[in-house]
């Protein structure tokens, strides 16, 4: 009977993985398995195969769940519409209720026929026992890798609080107190008296409001249950593609605000190609995941790759907000450096989109990693949360976003002092502020344009500004060459300024290289530092960037 009711309230499995290439070499990650447990049975299909009861069953469930979900959504227009056709008085909410309850019990019976189901299946009887001894003893996580089910009852890999989390001399403290959220500035002359709290009130509930429904799922249409259920056979996939054809090991990582994060890692070490040793952390986009992301691209180029997504995506827990964001991201790097055993020194970042928050969040606070590359990223989600609402907005906007989505990456990746390179779309259709084609609206320019301000600000004076800004205009490599050539730029001559500089003066930014320096050199010399901070890719927001476009940023 115990073993029925585990089948009764066990997860729902997905898939057994076919045996793993006995070629490959066994991994040498600290703290995880050494081997791999092939399949129960080399007669069994790769996809779980569920008894008919089981089928059946997993299917009503699944339409009551799709049912639930869309009710949930549509909740504030169906009470609207009850309330003026008045169906919420006493007489008729009472019936209703007994209905709710009846079918409530209906879908628990349900969710029984599973389980005996289940019970009957020697496939899911043997799995949900290395399950259970998991969860007892961790004597079978070896065994566990090789099935794919609901990650819910995943057990946690690595918790944030980790004796190894807390040293301080592999990579800084363990907890980064950054404060992401700042209250608007008073204006001068106003005092934040009791009254003026109160006449604020109104306009705070509402952003709150509009943050925690509609923002929020507009800023991270990922986190939607629907979206995620018509894309689960992909997500399957793309997760059945990693683990059995480039070996990857999956990992439930717990954060400070609880919020359980789903991880993928691929390990390259031990390998001919020396970019193995390199691990490259992978944030994705408001809707992508690990599964089908932008992992693609430095696993290609042949790097280790540690993949993981955000809050309320697929097997993570929680909702996207920026502090859980940066709170994931936290335990993902140190989960890279604490129990994979990487170096700060080799781990590189690398965003696609929105997930230039969380890069340049980890770059700010972890100082000493390699280096940080962003593609198709932006300055500020202000002006492209403005572009996309009623002008009438602006003022609502505005103040949600600084309240409660404030992605601020230009402001933290100023903080960091390591190489960088930015990746712009030339046919970008999401960061633009007008049309794709207005290259100069792309905010991948602002974002530029903010980290050469910061730390060459003497370069970055007029006619270095004015220079960068003609070369961004350029939507061709022909075009680039031609401003380049029109200003005659030496490039010995300006890395030997740069060296020069550095000599004297040490590596630290903010650098006063250029204050003695005449407009001319000024021009060549922001030339040069944008060219090898930016590089322009042809191509729309969401092709995936080829492996040969991966390249590591331009270090003096």
């Amino acid at each position: 009977m115990a073993k029925l009711l585990s089948c009764v309230l066990g997860p729902r499995l997905y898939k057994i993985y076919r045996e793993r290439d006995s070629e490959r070499a066994p991994s040498s990650v600290p703290g995880t398995p050494t081997s791999v447990t092939n399949p129960p049975s080399s007669s069994w299909d790769t996809y779980y195969q569920p008894r008919a009861l089981e089928k059946h069953a997993d299917s009503i469930l699944a339409l009551a769940s799709v049912f639930w979900s869309i009710s949930y959504y549509s909740s504030p227009f169906a009470f609207f519409y009850l309330y003026r056709k008045g169906y919420l008085s006493l007489s008729k909410v009472v019936p209703f209720s007994h209905y709710a309850g009846t079918l409530l019990l209906l879908l628990a019976g349900v969710a029984c026929l599973r389980g005996i189901g289940r019970w009957t299946n020697p496939q899911y009887r043997q799995f949900i026992t290395i399950l259970e001894a998991t969860h007892r003893n961790r004597s079978a996580e070896n065994k566990l890798a090789n099935y794919n089910f609901d990650f819910r009852s995943w057990p946690v890999d690595f918790h944030w609080e980790e004796p190894s989390s807390r040293k301080e001399s592999r990579g800084g403290p363990s907890r980064w107190r950054v404060s992401l959220l700042r209250p608007e500035p008073l204006h001068r002359g106003t005092a934040d008296t009791f009254l003026n709290r109160v006449k604020k009130l109104p306009c705070q509930i509402t952003s709150y409001l509009v943050a925690h429904t509609l923002g929020r799922r507009m800023l991270y249409p990922g986190s939607v249950y629907l979206l995620q259920k018509a894309l689960m056979p992909v997500l399957l996939q793309g997760q059945a593609r990693l683990v059995e054809e480039c070996n990857g090991r999956r990992a439930k990582l717990q954060a400070c605000d609880g919020n359980e994060i789903d991880t993928m890692f691929v390990d390259r070490r031990g390998r001919a190609e020396p970019q193995g040793q390199k691990l490259v952390i992978c944030c994705e986009g408001n809707a992508g995941f690990y599964e089908v992301g932008c992992v693609s691209t430095p696993l290609e180029a042949g790097y280790s790759v540690l993949g993981w997504n955000h809050p309320g995506f697929a097997g993570s827990t929680g909702v996207p907000f920026p502090q859980n964001e940066a709170n994931a991201m936290d335990v993902v790097v140190q989960f890279a450096i604490h129990r994979l055993g990487f170096q700060p020194q080799d781990i590189i970042i690398y965003a696609w989109s929105i997930g230039g928050f969380t890069a340049t969040w980890a770059a700010m606070s972890y100082p000493d990693i390699s280096a940080v590359i962003l593609d198709a990223s932006f300055d500020d989600l202000v002006p492209l949360a403005l572009k996309v609402m009623p002008d009438s907005w602006r003022g609502l906007v505005t103040r949600t976003v600084r309240q409660h989505l404030n992605l601020n990456n230009a402001e933290q990746l100023c903080r960091y002092q390591g190489p960088v390179l930015l990746i712009r779309r030339t046919k970008d259709e999401i960061i633009t502020t007008t049309v794709p084609e207005d290259i100069m609206s792309n905010r991948g320019n602002d974002l530029l344009l903010k980290l050469l301000q910061h730390r060459y600000p003497r370069v970055m004076a007029e006619e270095g500004l004015q220079a960068v800004r003609q070369w961004l205009e350029a939507s061709s490599q022909l075009e680039e060459a031609s401003i380049y050539s029109r200003w005659e730029v030496e490039e010995d001559w300006c890395l030997s300024v740069l060296h020069s500089y550095q000599a004297e003066h040490g590596p630290e930014f903010p650098w006063s290289v250029g204050e003695d320096m005449s407009p001319e050199g000024r021009r060549q010399l922001a030339l040069f530092l944008a060219q090898k901070h930016l590089h322009n890719f042809e191509a729309t927001h969401c092709t995936p960037l080829p492996a040969q476009n991966f390249q590591m940023p331009w270090h003096l």
